[in-house]
């Protein structure tokens, strides 16, 4: 069974999975910035979808970090027993709390002793195993890194909040004053990659909550910001290695 519920990090999103119900299809990563069921394996093989976003995942005695995806992803832990936790960062955040740029985690999962300190990790997940709630443990371990480290660039979120918008990548430069290499530079650090990737993966995100509220597919490409619905039907393929209409069955 899947939670999830607003983090009081902000932009954050904290969920949890119980082995042992059915898991759903292909499932996406959000619905929008930072709101998903994002990463976390299924009892049922569920590819994960890209949405912009990394997770801090727990599952008993481990501590990892799921990178930002370029298409989906099935997890190979599926057939471990555990349950699991997570907190996903708003997009463009991850990378200053954790320490590491986000194209260096690109489409990987990587144990956090590879990040951080294995004293350090392996103290956090001792704490975490044996809390009575180890989603909330997780969730502090969040917190505090989040309050021991600088805030992210507010300039990075000005550029989800507008290419989420549906504004052009190189509008969105000149807006805020950053050249096209700066930008993609700044971009591939905080997102994993350049803004044009990021674009045409919240605009899937938008795609699939329109097409999930029942919105005609047709309409659902115009109002996503698709030149039609062949170019979503394009798009929907690549990016989530599967068809709309089969992505909204398996809701």
């Amino acid at each position: 069974m899947y939670a999830e519920r607003a983090s009081r990090l902000p932009g954050a999103v904290v969920w949890s999975r119980v082995p042992g119900l059915p898991g759903p299809g292909p499932e996406s990563g959000s619905e929008g910035p930072g709101a998903d069921p994002g990463h976390p394996p299924a009892a049922t093989v569920a590819a994960v979808l890209p949405d912009g976003c990394m997770d801090l995942l727990w599952t008993e005695g481990r501590l990892l970090v799921a990178g930002p995806d370029t298409g989906p992803y099935v997890p190979d832990e599926v057939s471990s027993g555990g349950g699991w936790a997570g907190v996903r960062f708003f997009p463009g955040t991850a990378p200053t709390y954790l320490g590491v740029p986000a194209d260096e985690l690109r489409d990987r999962r990587v144990e956090l002793t590879d990040l951080w300190p294995a004293s350090e990790v392996r103290r956090l997940a001792a704490r975490i195993d044996a809390a009575a709630d180890p989603v909330t443990a997780l969730e502090e371990v969040a917190l505090r890194r989040a309050a021991d480290t600088e805030r992210p660039d507010p300039v990075l979120l000005e550029v989800v909040a507008a290419l989420d918008g549906g504004h052009p990548v190189a509008r969105t430069a000149d807006e805020l004053g950053l050249g096209a290499r700066q930008l993609h530079r700044r971009s591939l650090t905080a997102f994993g990659y350049g803004p044009k990737t990021l674009a045409r993966v919240l605009r899937l995100q938008r795609a699939l909550a329109l097409a999930r509220d029942g919105v005609p597919f047709a309409e659902t490409a115009l109002r996503a910001g698709f030149a039609d619905q062949a170019h979503l039907a394009r798009d929907v393929r690549e990016l989530a290695g599967a068809t709309l209409g089969e992505l909204v069955a398996h809701r």
